[in-house]
């Protein structure tokens, strides 16, 4: 993953650096690890249905997730982070499933293409028929949105949506001013 230790608010302005998924992508010696155990296989933490779950919310959020690995990624990052962060994003994930349920009698992963945009919307926009307290989906939405977005941009293929080309590097860092400049 090419994020590292690149600021996530230099990068995307408007996501919330309390975010879990932006403390791990800071973290170089984890991103480190999971390049290192990042090839496909079985996953880390999710069961196989959670997987399947969030690799269709994932693609359905951005398509392109699936090339990108991001269920993989996002995966592998929920097996080292923290107790409350992995039940948040198994909860929201559930209510997805729930809310899923509820509208198409079906899991999330059986829906169309039609459908699934359909309930993330309705979800997002606090439509839920099945959540006890509305908004209570609606944040495990975003939630789920949220590692989306950051492990598919912090992936080679989503750096370059927003420009990156391996071939160009900056002699320094844009908005970074060192008094001793930079070796």
């Amino acid at each position: 993953m090419l994020l590292g230790s690149v600021s996530a608010g230099a990068i995307f302005p408007w996501a919330s650096t309390t975010h879990p998924v932006w403390g791990h992508l800071a973290d170089e010696a984890l991103m480190n690890d999971v390049e290192a155990s990042g090839e496909k296989g079985s996953p880390h933490f999710l069961d196989l249905e959670q997987f399947a779950a969030l690799e269709a919310i994932a693609e359905a959020v951005v398509p392109g997730s699936m090339k990108a690995r991001v269920a993989q990624f996002i995966d592998l990052l929920l097996s080292a982070d923290t107790p409350k962060s992995r039940d948040e994003f198994v909860t929201a994930l559930n209510a997805v499933e729930r809310e899923s349920t509820a509208r198409y009698s079906a899991t999330f992963v059986a829906l169309t293409p039609a459908q699934k945009t359909e309930l993330l919307t309705a979800i997002s926009s606090g439509e839920e028929k099945a959540s006890e307290t509305k908004s209570s989906a609606a944040a495990g939405f975003a939630n789920l949105k949220e590692w989306v977005v950051g492990a598919y941009y912090s992936s080679e293929m989503g750096m370059r949506e927003l420009g990156w080309e391996p071939s160009r590097f900056f002699a320094e860092f844009p908005g970074c001013a060192h008094a001793e400049g930079h070796p």
